[in-house]
């Protein structure tokens, strides 16, 4: 803007100078011109008074720079002081003869496109009828301004010069408000009255935006903390695949940084699966895949975002369901090892009772064909009552009522059930410590602490102790530790103790009994009840497990 002003201004500044020059000029030379026309009347009518007395003899002895021509009545030239006189033709027809025989004096002015000049005439009639004509040459505009050139050219520069510096200083005086116009602010500034209506506008659209602005942080921040608060992921992308948002979920279950500005797609993920749903999703098909994701699976839902039925982009949806796969592992797992341990005493009852129908058992074999047939129903039974325990306690136990159980007497009260089992096996069964209450589930309480004691008396040594100890905590909290001397667990094997079936060894299981289902439920309790359980075990010095409840109010 400051250069157009300055251009502005020094085209004004020109053509005021030219225009000047021309109309000075103009002045000037009309000025001249009547100056000389004024002399030329003057000489004339001096040489026409000189005439009047002294006749051609005063014309003899006239030295003047006009040229003076001296002309009869009929237009023939008696005489003429440059030329002769006798060649000169008839000068009847001219303006300012014909003018003075009418007028008394006349006067001419006529241009001479060969000379550039042009001539002045002016005539005075004698009494005799005569004409006396004086004629001087003036030189015409151009002309003049040739002559002047020199002086002409010294001012226009100088007059450019100043007119440069004085359009420069205008333009930056007229720019220099209008470039410390504070736009955030308007209302505040002090500039020409002619901008107030533009500054007023420019207040209230700063107004209207900022509203907008506020608006948008205040969305941005809602999107913000609705999104980054999602276990979901997702990752929205333009038609080349670049990463227009995304939030944190994403990034978690990708497992990436924060990218820094504008990446694509394929810099976060480069596995086949990922590929193949970003080109189905920006090709305008919906894909789903499954992503084994640093150790957790994961499914990807890739929609299109489609702009007047084209694609223009993707949404991408990152779920975690390691914990439903995880499930649906354990219960295709847990299906299996039902099956086969269901199938195992079906089929000794099976063949047993196969045996005894061919009439291949002897009668004094009856008896123990049947107690074996007995034993092994009551493992079936055990079994079942073991699965649907686990079941209800996979469903949270909810329809299950809560009160405050006292964990001592429910210790004392697994003892007296176990005993004559601790007799068989040779084990001393001891409980100790103090009359603690916990607000849970009765009977789940009683089959996790029964659990416990009926695994110390099973994998311990003829002569054995297990000790079942009840006491507050610090904190307020309650704990039951159950210890046995028992073979104790391997430590690679301890992570896995309280998995659905899982024995440490299957072949001593066998020969003791037992579902393999015990532990797994006083982890399902434990869980039910919000305690943490805590093992030390040792092989072949015995195992301690310790049930830890939080604080009951």
């Amino acid at each position: 803007m400051t250069a157009k002003l300055f251009r502005t201004s020094m085209a004004v500044a020109v053509s005021v100078m030219v225009l000047s020059i021309a109309l000075f000029m103009g002045m000037l030379y009309q000025y001249f011109s009547d100056q000389m026309m004024t002399e030329l009347e003057s000489e004339t009518w001096l040489v026409s008074h000189g005439v009047e007395l002294d006749g051609m003899d005063y014309l003899n002895g006239l030295h003047t720079t006009s040229r003076v021509t001296w002309v009869a009545a009929d237009g023939t030239v008696l005489y003429d002081n440059e030329a002769d006189a006798s060649t000169m033709e008839n000068h009847a027809d001219r303006e300012e003869i014909r003018e003075a025989l009418t007028s008394e004096t006349g006067t001419a002015q006529r241009f001479s496109s060969t000379l550039s000049e042009q001539t002045l005439y002016v005539t005075q009639r004698l009494s005799d009828g005569t004409v006396i004509r004086l004629a001087s040459a003036q030189k015409t505009v151009g002309l003049l301004l040739i002559s002047m050139i020199q002086p002409i050219l010294i001012i226009l520069v100088l007059s450019l010069l100043l007119s440069a510096v004085l359009a420069s200083r205008l333009s930056k005086g007229l720019i220099k408000p209008i470039l410390s116009l504070d736009l955030e602010h308007p209302e505040d500034c002090e500039t020409y009255d002619e901008l107030t209506p533009l500054l007023s506008r420019l207040k209230r659209q700063n107004d209207t935006i900022q509203q907008q602005m506020n608006l948008l942080k205040q969305r941005q921040t809602e999107f913000a903390a609705l999104t980054d608060n999602m276990s979901e992921g997702f990752l929205l992308l333009d038609r080349q695949g670049h990463v227009l948002s995304h939030n944190s979920g994403a990034l978690r279950l990708l497992g990436v940084e924060e990218p820094e500005g504008e990446v694509n797609v394929l810099v976060l993920n480069r596995e086949e699966p990922f590929r193949q749903a970003v080109d189905e999703a920006l090709s305008g098909k919906r894909s789903q895949q499954m992503l084994h994701l640093n150790g957790r699976y994961c499914k990807l839902l890739a929609n299109p975002v489609l702009a007047d039925g084209k694609p223009a982009g993707a949404v991408l949806v990152l779920l975690d369901v390691t914990e439903q796969e995880q499930r649906d592992e354990l219960r295709r797992e847990f299906t299996a090892n039902v099956s086969h341990e269901l199938k195992t005493p079906l089929t000794s009852i099976s063949g047993i009772a196969e045996i005894m129908q061919s009439g291949m058992v002897k009668p004094e074999d009856i008896q123990s064909f049947a107690g074996d047939i007995y034993q092994e129903a009551q493992r079936l039974i055990a079994l079942v009552e073991d699965i649907i325990r686990l079941s209800r306690l996979d469903e949270g136990a909810e329809s299950l009522e809560r009160e405050p159980v006292n964990l001592l007497s429910i210790a004392q009260d697994v003892a007296r059930r176990l005993d004559s089992a601790a007799q068989k096996a040779g084990v001393t069964l001891k409980v100790m410590g103090l009359s603690v209450e916990v607000r849970g589930i009765p009977s789940v309480l009683d089959e996790m602490v029964y659990n416990l004691c009926d695994n110390a008396i099973k994998y311990n040594h003829p002569g054995g102790t297990v000790n079942v100890t009840v006491a507050p905590t610090d904190d307020g909290s309650a704990e039951v530790t159950v210890e046995d001397t028992g073979i104790g667990i391997p430590v690679e094997d301890q992570s896995r103790v309280f998995e659905r079936f899982y024995r440490v060894d299957k072949s001593h299981s066998k020969e003791i009994g037992g579902t393999g289902l015990g532990l797994s439920i006083v982890k399902h309790g434990a869980s039910l009840h919000g305690a943490q359980i805590h093992m030390d075990s040792q092989v072949g010095r015995g195992t301690s497990v310790q049930l830890l409840f939080p604080h009951h109010e």
